[in-house]
């Protein structure tokens, strides 16, 4: 009979731990080479995050087993940051694994440790270094000599916001796929709705849509469901709905729009929560150059279908005391995100380079003999990142600054690359409006055509004169 194979529970109440010759095995390859490296944290610690269990690792000599693994239950983090006071730790590095080390990460700080949490890619594995004591210790040994970053994290009341608002972005991308569907069970009844109205979750697709499910099948009589802003004309809606009405389609066209019903009653859920704690949030000064002028206001497009139902716009000017949406492309889905993301303080990011490399929307470089040999794309899933370049995007027919800067990008670079450029404008725009408190003022399309024009010519006066030349203006 095959032997039961032991819960990470079990196993540790029983007292198994690494033999004590793997023990000094891995300490003695520890220690062989030394770095020749200042030690910036003497008391440190390193934490290898696993889902059941956890690897912790302390200086040699601080306790006659300085590799330990513990639980990943709530009592056993507990034993672990007091064993960790024992030895004298003061301050310990984990990798962001993850949501594993979140639980982690907030007892070992209740109990008044600080906690570096890092970046994996900032402690890539050497060869031949595979298990989870070994990590433990290599992340205990780059701590030590302080070649580890700590990540950047916004406080407890934007971690709450962000929570919502992501929380919020799942709801409607689930209530898209159920319009998806909606759609589909349409077309599988060869009811050719989607081809006459643009967007069948409106007031006019939904009424259309709710009447079927309750059993209405002529066409003339949905077609009387038309909004007056529709237009398709009466006449064409209603050949649009003559179809096939298949008993099961129609009872999963039933079913989908129950779900879609659930999840907009969920968003609006969403929407109640957001708005309590934003307004917990408090006011951040508005300096003068910040206060907004009503005689400047640029006209603000109406807002988008999926946008929470309260003023999102003023709360957003009174926490970030400046508005964002005065930068063209910007609009409030995109500021809130930056601030569900970031929160309203910057000043983590020294300078506005610090902040758009952080987002990792400037390429990486590769230098040698201080001569740029090669540059890529940095790969990046950061939300403001990605906010930003869609921000960017739509600035392609923006009649302002930031819209011909954009153009004149593209037509340079290409698409992609000018998209990462102008999010990184963007970027930094945003970075020097939060940490500077001012206002932002575009100056118009024609401007920028203006200060490129006169580039131009300082350009071409500068190649004529080392070519002997002038430059003459035509009559």
């Amino acid at each position: 009979m095959a032997k039961r194979r032991l819960s990470t529970f079990e196993r540790l109440q029983r007292g198994e731990r690494l033999l004590r010759g793997e023990r000094r095995e891995l300490q003695r390859q520890l220690e062989t080479s030394d770095p020749q490296l200042k030690i910036v944290h003497p008391d440190a610690a390193g934490i290898d995050v696993g889902n059941e269990s956890h690897f912790v690792s302390v200086p040699a000599g601080r306790d006659e087993n300085p590799v330990r693994e513990f639980g990943s239950w709530t009592a056993d983090l507990h034993r672990m940051a007091k064993w960790l006071k024992s030895c004298g730790i003061r301050t310990l590095a984990l990798q962001s694994t993850g949501v594993y080390w979140i639980p982690l990460q907030e007892v070992l700080e209740s109990e008044g440790l600080e906690v570096y949490v890092v970046n994996a890619r900032g402690t890539k594995n050497l060869p031949g270094r595979k298990s989870d004591v070994q990590e433990c210790q290599w992340l205990m040994k780059l701590h030590t000599y302080g070649l580890l970053r700590n990540s950047f994290r916004p406080p407890e009341q934007i971690r709450g916001v962000r929570t919502i608002w992501r929380q919020r972005g799942r709801l409607i991308e689930d209530a898209g796929r159920a319009v998806q569907q909606m759609q589909k069970a349409l077309t599988t009844m060869n009811v050719q709705l989607a081809n006459v109205i643009s967007d069948i979750s409106g007031v006019t697709g939904m009424a259309i849509v709710r009447a079927i499910v309750n059993g209405q099948r002529d066409p003339w009589a949905l077609a009387k469901l038309r909004d007056k802003r529709i237009q398709a004309s009466e006449q064409e809606i209603a050949h649009s709905l003559e179809g096939n009405w298949r008993e099961e389609v129609l009872f999963e066209l039933r079913q989908v729009v129950e779900t879609y019903d659930f999840y907009r009653r969920q968003i609006a859920a969403c929407d109640i929560e957001l708005q309590i704690r934003l307004s917990a949030l408090p006011n951040r000064q508005v300096s003068e150059d910040a206060e907004p002028d009503a005689s400047k206001e640029r006209p603000y497009k109406a807002a988008r279908k999926n946008q929470p139902q309260f003023d999102l716009r003023t709360e957003l000017r009174r926490i970030f005391g400046v508005d964002l949406t005065r930068i063209d492309g910007i609009d409030v889905m995109t500021a809130q995100v930056i601030l569900s993301e970031l929160g309203p303080d910057l000043s983590a990011f020294p300078s506005e380079g610090d902040f758009s490399s952080w987002l990792e929307l400037p390429p990486r470089r590769d230098i040698t003999g201080g001569k740029v040999i090669r540059q890529k794309p940095r790969k990046s899933k950061n939300r403001v990142a990605n906010a930003l370049r869609m921000a960017a995007e739509s600035l392609s027919r923006s009649d302002s600054y930031l819209g011909a800067r954009y153009r004149r990008l593209r037509a340079r670079l290409g698409g992609q690359p000018a998209v990462k450029a102008m999010a990184r404008y963007l970027a930094c725009l945003v970075h020097r409006l939060l940490t500077r408190g001012q206002q932002y003022v575009d100056r118009g399309a024609a401007y920028f055509e203006k200060k490129r024009g006169d580039r131009e010519i300082i350009a071409l006066q500068r190649k004529a004169t080392e070519l002997g030349l002038k430059l003459v203006p035509a009559q």
